[in-house]
């Protein structure tokens, strides 16, 4: 009787990440059917007829590159009289001062530049973002985190759509990566950042589908946000919520993947997983938060609720990845008889890994050596899913939360040193939870050795490679805090 329990749980897991599997394959598709048409050509707008745009950069604890941003906005393209920069300065550190110096500096130069300093962080970013948004005098709101440095023609290949086209709530640009090349991590990183915003991205614009703003690297028409409900904190995804908001209220989305914004890419695992948990949990709470609206609205049909509803939700993966690492034990004593269909199942799941090869090979020349980094977003992915899964729930049971940054440390190429930094990642309660799984799959691999389950070795060693990878890195960073204590004493 157990066998086929867990035989049948076993099976269970594996159709439902069988479903988003074949939302992959989906977008995977749509992806190939489009990618040759290319995004409409930039409108030729009279410098003179260029309207007023508001930057926005929301920012705190940003030592390290609120330099190397505002450096970047000022070097915008625009006529200088229709440019207005908005500092939103939520830190409380030594960031401020070094904003403030440099919005002196500009000013002096004639920018149209402002620090708004807020004491209370009411609403984190999104609250930051709304406020500025009072006081903004542009028709046009670009945004842009402290670690981006846009290039100089980012307006002038984005704003001309917004004005051509009335219907426009947003002009999303492609992420680029300041740091790639940094350590595994960060190319692992890249890996899954790139399949995103070429496969997925292009997949859902051009056909049609739900898509989302990722937060920065874009430009939003002031009166969509303000017609789908403004900037709301009930959720830490602020970005993923508005633009559905605006999509729901009947407001489109264009992407350009041609345009491209790079950014600087966390180094760290610990600031990873802590960046994984904060989009997991978002992610979900803007899944409750539209899901009826998703489902009873007119504009959409049943293909485009289906695929914003999986959207929304693949952070499910997660806990069905963790329920996996933890059947692995149940599967190794009693051996269970698995259907056909388990097998099927099994064999759709290793499609996904497509969606990184094909974002490469559509980036770089060097794809084969690029998509070397693979195993470490595999096991990545693995390693996190306890934190990611405890996300998830979180997402679940609360609304709001705190917005914990993702440190950043002026990071370019291989060059830069977050070891030296004043910035650390604090630990978090996934870490004992993790440690505790490393042992669990750790007497995984024991029993499938000992008991001779020669077809659960390499499973069970995926597994405890994955979690040993993930909390080795806090660890390391762990040391690294303590060192840098011993060092100030």
């Amino acid at each position: 009787m157990i066998p086929q329990i867990v035989g049948y749980l076993y099976t269970a897991v594996l159709i439902g990440l069988a479903l988003y599997a074949v939302h992959i394959v989906i977008l995977i598709t749509l992806y190939l059917w489009h990618c040759r048409a290319r995004p409409p050509a930039t409108p030729a707008i009279p410098r003179a007829d260029l309207p007023m745009v508001t930057v926005q950069i929301p920012l705190r604890n940003e030592r390290y590159v609120v330099k190397r941003i505002l450096a970047a906005v000022a070097a915008f393209d625009w006529p200088r009289d229709r440019l207005e920069i908005q500092v939103l300065d939520d830190s409380d550190d030594d960031t401020t001062a070094l904003a403030r110096d440099e919005v002196e500096r500009l000013q002096a130069q004639g920018y149209a530049i402002t620090l708004l300093h807020r004491q209370h962080h009411a609403g984190h970013k999104a609250g930051a973002l709304a406020a500025g948004l009072q006081k903004a005098r542009g028709e046009y709101i670009a945004i842009f985190d402290a670690d981006f440095a846009p290039m100089p023609d980012f307006l002038q290949r984005t704003v001309p759509h917004l004005i051509q086209n009335p219907t426009l709530g947003l002009v999303q640009g492609r992420w680029g990566h300041l740091n790639a090349e940094y350590s595994p991590v960060t190319r692992a990183q890249a890996l899954a950042l790139d399949a995103h915003f070429t496969v997925e991205h292009i997949a859902r614009n051009r056909a049609g589908l739900l898509m989302n703003f990722n937060g920065t690297g874009g430009v939003w028409r002031r009166r969509a946000i303000e017609e789908a409900g403004g900037w709301q904190y009930d959720t830490i995804a602020e970005d993923l919520d508005l633009s559905y908001r605006a999509q729901l209220a009947g407001w489109k989305i264009l992407y350009l993947p041609d345009v491209v914004a790079p950014a600087e890419l966390p180094p760290l695992v610990a600031a990873f997983r802590q960046q994984q948990y904060r989009w997991a949990k978002g992610s979900i709470q803007v899944l409750r938060k539209s899901c009826r609206a998703i489902v009873s609205s007119p504009r959409l049909n049943l293909a485009q609720k289906t695929m914003a509803l999986l959207h929304l939700s693949g952070y499910f993966t997660q806990p069905l990845i963790l329920a996996l690492v933890l059947l692995v034990v149940p599967m190794v004593i009693y051996s269970p008889r698995l259907p056909t269909l388990a097998v099927a199942l099994g064999t759709l799941t290793m499609l996904p890994p497509l969606l990184y090869v094909i974002g490469q090979i559509t980036l770089y020349r060097d794809w084969p050596r690029r998509i070397l980094a693979y195993p470490f977003l595999m096991l990545l992915g693995i390693g996190i899913s306890w934190n990611t899964t405890l996300g998830v729930l979180d997402g679940l049971l609360h609304w709001g939360g705190e917005f914990v940054r993702t440190p950043k440390f002026d990071l370019q190429g291989r060059q830069g040193n977050w070891r030296a930094a004043q910035y650390h990642v604090k630990l978090d309660r996934a870490l004992p939870g993790e440690i505790l799984i490393s042992v669990y799959a750790l007497v995984a691999l024991l029993l499938a050795n000992k008991l001779q389950r020669t077809s659960l070795l390499p499973l069970s060693l995926l597994y405890l490679a994955g979690e040993m990878f993930v909390v080795w890195g806090a660890l390391q960073q762990l040391h690294r805090r303590e060192d840098k204590k011993e060092q100030g004493r």
